[in-house]
């Protein structure tokens, strides 16, 4: 591996780290850190009411919504909901919403997504 050019994405060592690192990589754009923030088959809900499942989905849903470089502000992370393995997230946005995900603690302690229902801005 090492570091020739290819970007090295920090890990969620704790559930709430997803939400910042999502709001972080929405912003710059940076579409294989987005990906990065789930497993490998998580589920994103879409703003049309589909699902994008598994990393490949994933992707090309990102793809869309960092196309038109929106740009993404910070909500207010609410209290995290934990048992054992897995962890409920959600984030009141400042525009009105709230969105919700599930995580789950990976074998190597770090953090991932399996379910995400994020609030899309509508307009």
């Amino acid at each position: 591996m090492g570091s020739h050019g290819g970007v090295r994405h920090e890990r969620a060592t704790c559930p709430e780290d997803l939400s910042r690192f999502v709001l972080e990589r929405l912003n710059t754009g940076d579409v294989d850190g987005l990906v990065a923030l789930y497993e490998p088959e998580a589920v994103l809900a879409l703003p049309d009411g589909q699902v994008a499942t598994g990393s490949g989905e994933i992707r090309q849903a990102y793809e869309q919504i960092v196309a038109a470089r929106p740009v993404f502000s910070p909500g207010e992370q609410q209290p995290t909901l934990r048992t054992d393995d897995l962890a409920l997230t959600s984030t009141r946005l400042p525009g009105g919403g709230t969105t919700v995900e599930v995580a789950r603690r990976q074998p190597d302690g770090t953090w991932l997504w399996v379910l995400d229902h994020p609030s899309f801005p509508v307009g």
